[in-house]
Formats: structure tokens, C-alpha cells, sequence
């Protein structure tokens, strides 16, 4: 079926999907004239039922699993860039380009720097304010989800 373009609206469905995504409905369904969409949030399967832990045998002693170095916290001055969308993260214009940015770099206020791919619409992330970039949370190709944090600035730097 194709989509009656006079009808969609895609910044309204991607606002649709990050409502959806914060709320607890389920499923959402929009329907005009011959047009009908869909969006439900979760998968259709139920997820596998976890399997017991096992339990230690008597010979051997239980073995804590190895501590997990906590990532330390960012300073409370940085910003964090967060994705305003669930999509794809892209670090470049096109494959083997140049990144948009990279940690370190200065970036001023309204610079692009990432692209998240969403239902086949770039969107041109930009910085809300300058600063210098001080971590990338993210890898080119990477799916991300609406308010993930992209990356950190420090508008101080």
C-alpha cells in the first residue's frame, strides 16, 4: 500500500513514537480514509523464560564474578547530547567520510554533530551549545533509543 503523502506527517509520527515510548500504551493505532497505522511498543513474542541459576557444586567453592569497573560519573557542568529519537546513530555524513566531530574538538553552538537515521530521514543532530567534546557513548551504525545520551560537551572547555 503506499502511504498518501498529503496525510503523513512524519515529524508528527516520530513525536508519535518518542510519546509512545515514554507512555504506557501498549499500542497505538491512527486510521484516515484508506490510511492505517500501526505503532506498538515491545516485540510481538514473549520473551524466553530466564533458566535457574545454577548452583554451585559442593567440590568447588562459588566464585564471585570479577567487579565491574563502574564508569565514572561526568562532571555536572558537561552537557549531555541525547537523542531526541529512536533510529540509527551515524558519526558521518556518508560511509568513509570524515566524522562530524571528534573528542576534543571545539564545537559551536548549532553544529551538526551526529546524523540519526529514522524511518529513511536523516536528522541532523546539532549542539545546543558550544563547548569541547569530551566523550562519543555511542559507534557509528549504532541503534539508539529516544534520551540515550550521545555524547558528553563541556561548554567550559
Amino acid at each position: 500500500m503506499s502511504l498518501p503523502l498529503d496525510v503523513v506527517n512524519w515529524q508528527e509520527i516520530r513525536l508519535l513514537l518518542a510519546a509512545l515510548q515514554e507512555s504506557d500504551v501498549a499500542e497505538l493505532t491512527l486510521e484516515y480514509k484508506d490510511f492505517r497505522l500501526t505503532l506498538r511498543k515491545g516485540s510481538a513474542e514473549a520473551p524466553p523464560p530466564a533458566a535457574p541459576p545454577l548452583a554451585p557444586s559442593p567440590a568447588s567453592p562459588a566464585e564471585a564474578p570479577p567487579p565491574e569497573s563502574a564508569p565514572k560519573p561526568a562532571p555536572s557542568h558537561w552537557v549531555e547530547v541525547t537523542a531526541p529519537m529512536v533510529g540509527t546513530f551515524y558519526s558521518a555524513p556518508a560511509p568513509g567520510e570524515t566524522d562530524f566531530v571528534q573528542v576534543g574538538q571545539r564545537v559551536n553552538k548549532g553544529q551538526t554533530l551526529c546524523i540519526i537515521e529514522a524511518m529513511k530521514l536523516m536528522n541532523e543532530i546539532e549542539a545546543e551549545t558550544a563547548g569541547v567534546v569530551r566523550e562519543i557513548l555511542v559507534s557509528n551504525g549504532q541503534p539508539v533509543e529516544f534520551g540515550q545520551v550521545l555524547m558528553r560537551l563541556d561548554p567550559t572547555g
